[in-house]
């Protein structure tokens, strides 16, 4: 752990780590509004809700997933100096987990089964979940505000999980059919 109240420089990557999430976030409202408009036929709730999924599992759960295993593999003293942290061999692991959440989510936008999208939400909530009470825990105890701990991040690892299971539950009746 490095220093109360640590905010890294630019240079270890906060722009990129500040903005990677929310472009995530826009392309997937993006790409789920262009095929809705797009879209032959009733555009049903249930419909706009199932593309909407389809979309956060490709940007927020999937390409995020990958960017955040590439981080933590391939650059860790980048990704842990962004998130207010010492570089640590457990980074390895961490950018495992990501890769594993990141190619499921992409699995999961072609594999468009209500169970197994479901089993994708669970991962996810499980680990961005956890993360996110990491960042709170560390925001409080240690005043840690980088851009990795508590910006966009913070909020995405809350919101994505939430958007799954609000989007599963809508769709839920739908795939039973």
């Amino acid at each position: 752990m490095v220093g109360r109240g640590y905010r890294p420089a630019s240079e270890t990557g906060v722009d990129m780590v500040f903005w990677f999430p929310v472009l995530a976030w826009v392309l997937a409202l993006i790409f789920t509004a262009f095929a809705v408009a797009r879209a032959e036929g009733p555009r049903t709730f249930s419909f706009m809700a199932d593309r909407l999924l389809a979309d956060i599992l490709l940007f927020p759960v999937g390409l995020m997933g990958l960017w955040a295993a590439l981080g933590h593999i391939v650059f860790p003293a980048q990704a842990a100096a962004s998130i207010g942290w010492a570089p640590s061999p457990f980074q390895f692991e961490v950018g495992v987990a990501n890769l594993g959440i990141g190619l499921a989510g992409l699995v999961g936008v072609v594999y468009r089964d209500w169970g197994y999208r479901l089993a994708v939400a669970v991962m996810t909530c499980g680990f961005l979940g956890g993360a996110a009470v990491g960042h709170v825990v560390q925001i409080l105890t240690t005043d840690n505000l980088a851009a990795g701990n508590a910006g966009p991040i913070l909020y995405t690892d809350v919101l994505t999980p939430l958007s799954l299971f609000i989007l599963l539950a809508a769709t839920w009746r739908s795939a039973r059919d």
